[in-house]
C-alpha cells in the first residue's frame, strides 16, 4: 500500500509530465551519485526500490558482493528547475539497502539515520544550520578571481550577484529556503546559508545546494568549488555549522539562568565535541587540501577551545537574543564545505551525546585571541589543537572508539583505507612548492 507521500510523487508527475525522476544518492567521499527512471518503473521503484550494481561505487560493495537496492525517499521528491540540460525532471534521495532487505552499512544516509535514532532513543532530535562557502573561478584550470571583493561587498566590486541570485531562485524553487547570501571576506569567495533543518534535512539540502551552486557556475560561463583552501595567502572555505538539540517542543540547550544562557545539557554537548574534536576531524575536514584552511592567520580555528564572542576559537556560542530561545545553539567552525555531511554531522552529533551521557565538563571560555597566546600559555589553559595535517588526523580517528561504532565496521575500515592511501599518493608527489624552491639551488 502506497504512503502519502508515495501517491503525491505519483500525481506531481503524472500532473506535471515529468519525463525523468533522478534517484540520488552519495558514496563514503560524500560524491553525489545517480540514475534515471522513467514514470513508468516509479511505482516499483517506491515500493520495491531498484536494483543497480554498487561495485563500481566507491566504499560500496565489491564485485562479488555488487547488487545493491536504490529505495527512493518519497518525503525529499522535488522537481528540478527548468533548465534545457534537465527539462522535465525531478529527483529523489535515496536509501541504499542489501538485497536480504537489509540496511547497506556503506550508505552515509543510513549512518546518519542510526546516529539520529540514537538522539531520539534518550528524547531528542539533531537541528543544524550550515555556512558552506565557496569560490567563483574563470575555469576549472586557474585560480582566477571574478572579482576582488571583500566581506559584504556589493556591485561593482562584486561581480557574482546574478550568479548567487540564480542559485538562491533555484534552491528555493526546490524547497530549499535560503537564510542569508552575501559575498566573504577573500576575492572571489562566497556564502550562501541554509535555513535551520532537521540533520538528514540538512545533510540532503547540501548535497543539493553543492550541485546547484556548481551548475549554475556553469550555466553563467564560470567556475565554482568547495575546495577547502585554492588559493595560498587568502582565507580558505568553511562550513560553520550551528547546531542545537531539541526536546519535543523546546530547545534543550536554552538555559534563562545561565550567563551563556547555555543549558547543562547544551555545555556538556559543547564539552563532548571539544573532547572529540581531534577524532573526528578526518570526516569533518576529510582531505589533505583541508589542513591548509586550518592554519593561523586566516579565521580557520586551530585550538581547541570554545567562545561566545571570540571567533579565533573552534566552538563558538553565538549571543543569545532575548525572545529567541529557540535559536539557541552552538557553531562548530572547523568542519569544511568539501565533507560529506551525513557522516560529518553524525561524528559531531555522536561526539556531543556522549558529552551529555558520561557527563563532561565544559573547560573555562577562551576570552582572549588564542592566536596570540603562546605554546606555555595554551598548555597552562588546557587548550589543545587539531591535527596539523591528514596524516596526523589520520591516526587519531583510527584509534577513536567513536567514530568507529558512529560510522560502522564497513564504512570506518574503508574510510581509514581511503584517506590512508590519499596521504600515501600526496607523500610521493613533487609539488610546485619543491620545484620553485629547490631546483635552481639543489
Amino acid at each position: 500500500m502506497l504512503t502519502p507521500d508515495q501517491e503525491f510523487v505519483l500525481k506531481t508527475v503524472e500532473e506535471r509530465n515529468i519525463k525523468f525522476v533522478r534517484l540520488w544518492f552519495t558514496d563514503i567521499l560524500g560524491f553525489l551519485k545517480a540514475f534515471d527512471i522513467t514514470p513508468t518503473d516509479l511505482e516499483e521503484a517506491l515500493t520495491e526500490g531498484i536494483g543497480f550494481d554498487g561495485s563500481a561505487i566507491e566504499g560500496f560493495a565489491r564485485i562479488e558482493e555488487s547488487d545493491m537496492i536504490a529505495w527512493p525517499d518519497a518525503s525529499t521528491f522535488q522537481v528540478m528547475p527548468a533548465h534545457p540540460s534537465r527539462s522535465d525532471s525531478a529527483r529523489m534521495f535515496c536509501d541504499i539497502w542489501n538485497p536480504d532487505g537489509t540496511p547497506f552499512a556503506g550508505d552515509p544516509r543510513q549512518v546518519l539515520k542510526r546516529t539520529l535514532k540514537a538522539a531520539a532513543e534518550i528524547g531528542y532530535s539533531y537541528y543544524v544550520g550550515p555556512e558552506l562557502e565557496y569560490f567563483y573561478f574563470k575555469d576549472s584550470r586557474s585560480t582566477q578571481f571574478l572579482d576582488q571583493g571583500s566581506y559584504f561587498d556589493l556591485t561593482p566590486l562584486d561581480e557574482a550577484g546574478d550568479l548567487r541570485k540564480r542559485t538562491v531562485e533555484y534552491l528555493e524553487e526546490m524547497g530549499i529556503p535560503v537564510e542569508y547570501v552575501h559575498h566573504e571576506v577573500a576575492p572571489s569567495q562566497h556564502e550562501i546559508d541554509l535555513r535551520y533543518a532537521d540533520a538528514l534535512s540538512m545533510a540532503d539540502n547540501v548535497m543539493t545546494y553543492r550541485l546547484v551552486v556548481k551548475e549554475v557556475a556553469q550555466e553563467l560561463g564560470v567556475y565554482a568549488t568547495f575546495m577547502p583552501k585554492p588559493v595560498s595567502g587568502i582565507n580558505g572555505s568553511g562550513m560553520h555549522t550551528h547546531m542545537s538539540l531539541f526536546a519535543d517542543d523546546h530547545n534543550a540547550f536554552f538555559d534563562s539562568s545561565d550567563d551563556a544562557h547555555l543549558s547543562l545539557v547544551g555545555k556538556q554537548f559543547l564539552a563532548g565535541v571539544l573532547r572529540h574534536a581531534s577524532e573526528i576531524c578526518a570526516v569533518t575536514n576529510q582531505w589533505v587540501n583541508s589542513y591548509k584552511r586550518l592554519v593561523q592567520g586566516y579565521e580557520a580555528p586551530v585550538y581547541v577551545c570554545w567562545a561566545r564572542r571570540n571567533r579565533s576559537a573552534l566552538v563558538r556560542v553565538p549571543m543569545y537574543k532575548p525572545g529567541k530561545e529557540q535559536a539557541t545553539r552552538i557553531e562548530a567552525r572547523f568542519p569544511d564545505p568539501a565533507c560529506n555531511p551525513y557522516l560529518a554531522f553524525s561524528v559531531m552529533l555522536a561526539a556531543g551525546l556522549k558529552g551529555i551521557r558520561e557527563g563532561y565538563e565544559l573547560p573555562p571560555e577562551a576570552d582572549d585571541n588564542i592566536y596570540e597566546m603562546s605554546m606555555k600559555e595554551r598548555i597552562a589553559a588546557g587548550i589543545g589543537s587539531l591535527p596539523e595535517d591528514l596524516h596526523e588526523a589520520i591516526q587519531v580517528c583510527e584509534s577513536s572508539e567513536l567514530v568507529r561504532e558512529t560510522l560502522g565496521e564497513h564504512t570506518f575500515e574503508w574510510f581509514i583505507r581511503n584517506k590512508k592511501k590519499e596521504w600515501d599518493d600526496h607523500k610521493a608527489y613533487v609539488t610546485p612548492y619543491e620545484l620553485e624552491r629547490y631546483l635552481p639551488i639543489l
